[in-house]
């Protein structure tokens, strides 16, 4: 049995790329170097140049069926098979093959070829890959019937991307070289428009990285190669569900940003026991980010937390782990051990590590207290090292005494003393000093089992003892006091810090002012309020920020700006908190006065705009009305003035000269008033069914345009759309009326029609010197013109006006670039229902 053949794949965006070509082009290389290549089936769509390069190659004849009547032809597996060749060129692998074939799909002819032991090389485009169906369909709104199974693909031997720059391809469709000339038109307005072919370029490259990298894994797999290959950067992000989830996405994206072709990963360890598993709700917040920000997420299990992440970060080959600042303090780390962020920095290797620090990394919780110089907690393990170190030493020093060992039992219980102090403070020392002391004299001062010294200098001895344990323990109490007064300024200090930076940074200050207050200084709940009062622990009033519960009254209130103020309930609290939340109530009216600020300031930017306009339209006025206006009161005055003394013809031409300038300046008034009631929203819109080529005729009688001037090309069939017909004629005449003034003399103006994606479009396409990309979309603000020296051309409302009753009727004006240089307007409107009525 002979061995199977291999496949390689030429993978395309969209037609035209150049897939077919270029396959006929390696099958003549082949040739050249001797191998047996014959065209198994080529489809040169009537393309010249494909046919030409054709030539050379044997062609194996297609065979010939019919199907109800009608005579198609398909490529003969049979004879290609008898043939036998090594390589088989085989083209448009998705095609649905004709009925009375072998195989219903082409591909199943591949797999025939392949499993003959022939070479077979194809070609194929983005939008038929099975898995990228629905997505192509999303992006040029074209179902897909052929498509070919991820699986055929995928297991290829070979797969290579035919690239095409999107304006490269739409040049060449232009220039005929892809599609008749009565398909050019409508592909450039459907299809092959520049973001469509933009997005399934970049789908392309997508869907063969993403083939390169299970082929990398899987030769990394077979290798056994653990360490990690930067071949691009891939930033995994490890989320705990906590709330500094989103600030460590959106780091992560960041940074795989900074790269091109950069993955973003996010990654939650969860525990076996289902226990570790952080708040569900946080992490849902955080998938749904990381997925709008162009990443996967992932959910892994294990008891180990830093293995489980760099097990993780080291299957996709990461490059980069971003991780929050532990929120552990020094105190914990010193009792349990390094936390997973430093298990992680140690056993990453060659994984960059991000410690990224975030509002609950070690910081933010309430201020430590002041009372007591030290915890309950570690007083009560003093205690409890004082009464359970005393018997086990005694047990241990019990069996070595001997004459001479008094002065190592006496520093033995010493040691015990001044360890009790340095944890438990003053009160468990003191215990421990008299119980040592006890247990001294009973068990190894003589007489032994007695309660009493025979030698006055042990008398001495033990009370020096006690004297020692008591001065160490008052100095390990006082430490203790001025630490925790230190940590209580730093605390102190921090949420001033925190405070003002909140307000410095603007955005929802209040909000996060009020929260930050309310957790340092542990209150049940705290509200600031807009207005009203609080008597009787009533809140009435609008409240801005509220964190907590006030349910259950509000123990006091302290005065803001502007008539709000702050109510909170909790503990009675003492002078240094109070203070500190008198600072916070300066920068919570600081906030809200800033806030305020923003509002005013939102609410006369719609002012300034509105000055803006009046003083153009007042330049405008000053000249553009002043010109008719004084070429009417000069052919009037002429006409006063000469009376009976002038000829006809120069009677006629100051009347011609009159009417013209009223003519104009009637129209620069009907279009300001038709865009100052499109800008108030108050222009009277009566949409309906309509026939677009209806509104087109009634604008070029309108213009007085005829076929020597305008070459229509009207594709929607029977399609109406749905649009107020008169406002629909005033667009299409503005759009003709600049395409014929600054359309130059390159050619006649062409008008389209299509339908396409339940949508019909009306294109007025010029050969003039274009727009420049940057004034695209300025020339749709009034009193714009399209040429700067052009003082003739009106007011420049004319592209606003029409823009304007074109959104008003549910559909859009957009600007374009005509291939091969010119303005190209598109009105797009939505079709009418079929048999129904506008709503």
């Amino acid at each position: 049995m002979s061995a199977r053949g291999h496949l390689r794949v030429l993978l395309g965006a969209a037609p035209g790329v150049g897939k077919t070509y270029t396959m006929l082009e390696e099958g003549h290389r082949l040739r050249e170097e001797g191998r047996d290549v014959v065209v198994a089936v080529l489809e040169t769509h009537g393309r010249r140049a494909t046919a030409a390069r054709a030539e050379g190659l044997e062609t194996v004849p297609r065979r010939r069926l019919r199907h109800r009547g009608v005579e198609l032809e398909e490529m003969d597996l049979e004879a290609v098979l008898a043939r036998a060749p090594q390589v088989a060129l085989v083209d448009e692998l998705a095609h649905r093959c004709a009925p009375g074939s072998p195989h219903e799909r082409r591909h199943e002819d591949v797999a025939s070829l392949l499993d003959a032991g022939i070479d077979v090389l194809t070609t194929v485009n983005i939008q038929h890959i099975a898995s990228l169906n629905d997505v192509v369909e999303e992006i040029t709104g074209v179902p897909q019937q052929e498509t070919v199974p991820d699986s055929l693909l995928r297991a290829a031997d070979q797969v290579e991307v035919v690239d095409l720059d999107p304006q490269a391809l739409r040049d060449r469709l232009s220039g005929g070289l892809v599609y008749p000339a009565e398909r050019i038109d409508a592909a450039l307005s459907n299809y092959f428009r520049l973001g469509n072919l933009t997005a399934l370029r970049e789908l392309a490259l997508l869907w063969l990285a993403d083939e390169v990298d299970q082929a990398l894994i899987a030769y990394r797999d077979a290798q056994g190669i653990r360490r990690t290959w930067e071949t691009r950067e891939r930033v995994v992000v490890a989320l705990t569900g906590g709330p500094e989830g989103e600030t460590l996405l959106r780091r992560g994206a960041r940074i795989a940003a900074r790269s091109s072709g950069g993955e973003l990963l996010a990654v939650h360890v969860g525990g076996q026991d289902g226990l570790r598993t952080g708040d569900p709700a946080a992490l849902e917040r955080q998938r749904a980010l990381c997925e709008s920000l162009g990443g996967g997420y992932h959910q892994v299990i294990g008891e180990d937390v830093p293995a489980a992440l760099l097990d993780f970060a080291r299957s996709v080959n990461a490059t980069q782990l971003v991780m929050g600042a532990s929120r552990r303090g020094a105190l914990a780390t010193v009792l349990t051990g390094p936390g997973i962020g430093a298990s992680v920095v140690r056993a990453a290797g060659d994984i960059d590590v991000h410690m990224v620090p975030h509002a609950g990394a070690a910081r933010g919780g309430p201020l430590p207290r002041i009372g007591g110089a030290l915890s309950v907690r570690r007083r009560l393990l003093g205690l409890a090292l004082a009464l359970l170190g005393g018997p086990l030493l005694t047990a241990v020093m019990i069996p070595l005494r001997g004459p001479e060992s008094i002065t190592g039992e006496v520093l033995s219980y010493q040691l015990l003393v001044v360890l009790v102090a340095l944890l438990g403070g003053l009160w468990p020392a003191l215990l421990a000093a008299v119980l040592s002391g006890v247990t001294l004299d009973f068990f190894f001062i003589d007489p032994v089992r007695t309660v009493s010294i025979a030698d006055p200098r042990h008398t001495l001895a033990l009370g020096l003892y006690v004297v020692i344990a008591a001065l160490v323990s008052l100095v390990v109490d006082r430490a203790a006091r001025r630490t925790r007064a230190a940590q209580r300024s730093a605390a102190e200090s921090e949420l001033i810090q925190d405070i003002a930076g909140s307000v410095l940074r603007g955005g929802d200050a209040v909000e996060a002012v009020a929260e930050r207050t309310a957790r340092a200084l542990r209150l049940e709940g705290l509200a600031v309020v807009e207005a009203g009062t609080s008597g009787g622990g009533s809140t009435a009033g609008t409240v801005l920020a509220e964190v907590g519960s006030l349910a259950g009254g509000v123990t006091a209130s302290l005065p803001l700006a502007d008539g709000a103020r702050l109510d909170w309930r909790g503990p009675d609290l003492p002078a240094s908190e109070r203070r500190l939340l008198a600072v916070a109530a300066a920068q919570l009216s600081t906030a809200l006065e800033h806030r305020r600020l923003e509002e005013t300031a939102s609410d006369l930017a719609p002012l300034a705009a509105s000055d803006k306009v009046r003083g153009a339209l007042l330049s405008a006025l000053g000249h553009d009305l002043r010109r008719p206006l004084a070429a009417a009161r000069t052919a009037v005055g002429g006409l006063r003035e000469a009376g009976h003394s002038l000829r006809p013809e120069e009677r006629d031409e100051l009347l011609a000269t009159a009417d013209q300038s009223l003519v104009a300046l009637s129209s620069l008034l009907t279009d300001l008033l038709d865009v100052s009631r499109v800008e108030a929203g108050a222009l009277e819109v009566r949409p309906r069914p309509c026939d677009p080529s209806e509104a087109l005729a009634a604008a070029l009688d309108e213009l007085g345009r005829g076929p020597d001037r305008v070459d229509l090309d009207l594709g929607h069939e029977e399609e109406l759309v749905l649009a107020d017909p008169v406002l629909l004629r005033r667009a299409v005449v503005n759009l003709l009326a600049n395409a014929d003034r600054h359309g130059g003399a390159a050619g006649t103006i062409r008008v389209t029609t299509s339908v396409f994606g339940g949508r019909a479009e009306i294109r007025v396409i010029d050969h003039g010197p274009g727009i420049p990309a940057e004034r695209l979309e300025a020339v749709f603000r009034p009193f714009q013109r399209l040429g700067d020296t052009d003082n003739t051309a009106g007011l420049g409302l004319g592209l606003a006006l029409s823009r304007g009753v074109v959104e008003s009727m549910g559909g859009a004006l957009t600007p374009e670039d005509t291939p091969g240089g010119g303005l190209t307007m598109v009105i797009s409107l939505p079709l009418a229902p079929p048999g129904g009525s506008p709503r």
